[in-house]
């Protein structure tokens, strides 16, 4: 299995750690994986989409944070990020885990991105493979 990671750099420490974990539960499945960054959460999509129309992935990791501030550009972050992975996931039938943390706060994103906590950039991570394995399932 060889995946991407794409990354949303904007909170480059919280990153790291989400990062870590997705490279742990690739690695002990078996898989190598590539990386990119990008600015923002909404532009994991568009960084999927284009890497699935140039080079082949069996999978793919999306990893950001998006914590909630004064604005209701948190919504649009939320969901417009969400909307977008799960139609590639749909029309393109991307293998895609979806590590797009959205939180209230700073604390809240740390118990989830840290690998001894809640460890959510390695579920998403496994999330992907285990959608590898099931289109394999489905090819064979």
């Amino acid at each position: 299995m060889h995946l991407l990671i794409v990354e949303a750099d904007y909170y480059k420490d919280l990153q790291a750690e989400l990062i870590k974990g997705a490279t742990q539960a690739i690695e002990a499945a078996g898989g190598t994986f590539d990386m990119v960054s990008v600015p923002g959460a909404l532009e994991i999509p568009g960084a999927v989409a284009m890497a699935a129309m140039t080079k082949p992935y069996d999978g793919y990791v999306a990893l950001g944070v998006v914590i909630r501030g004064e604005t209701t550009h948190y919504e649009t972050v939320c969901d417009e990020s969400a909307r977008a992975l799960m139609d590639l996931t749909i029309n393109e039938k991307l293998c895609i885990g979806n590590g797009i943390q959205t939180v209230e706060n700073e604390d809240q994103a740390w118990a989830r991105a840290k690998v001894d906590d809640k460890n959510k950039g390695g579920g998403a991570a496994q999330a992907a493979i285990a959608m590898i394995k099931l289109k394999s399932s489905f090819a064979a």
